[in-house]
């Protein structure tokens, strides 16, 4: 088990749901013309989509709101200036912040009037951070 999958585990309200399948991590990284980073295919494999202390990350899963192929289409159509080579980790649903991640493993925030903020260098330092 890799530390991040260890790390999550342990975080105040966990839930996951079914880890994907290298064959469904491949398709989403196929439509959306991306390569995840090895991070987030870790979580994705384990998990399938997670939900922990009070975050709920995309993944590879059934529901519309958390798959991350279909919430990163629709939030390139809101956000055309997000470069495309980032996909959504998770949607705040408070004022229009999402979060986002690049394949290199960085965490980017964005919102709407404001310039694309980078927030750490990881999923592991995200969910840690407050």
């Amino acid at each position: 088990m890799s530390d991040i999958v260890k790390q999550i585990q342990l975080l105040p309200d966990f839930f996951s749901l079914a880890g994907a399948t290298k064959e469904s991590i491949s398709e989403a990284e196929k439509v959306l013309r991306l390569k995840f980073s090895d991070e987030y295919k870790e979580i994705v494999s384990s998990f399938g989509s997670v939900s922990v202390n009070g975050r709920e990350l995309t993944g590879i899963c059934q529901s519309k709101r958390l798959n991350v192929i279909c919430v990163t289409l629709e939030e390139r159509e809101l956000n055309p200036s997000v470069p495309l080579n980032l996909y959504v980790i998770e949607q705040a649903n408070i004022d229009g912040i999402v979060i986002w991640q690049s394949s290199s493993g960085e965490v980017y925030q964005s919102m709407p009037g404001a310039p694309m903020m980078k927030l750490c260098d990881s999923i592991s330092e995200y969910l840690n951070s407050n």
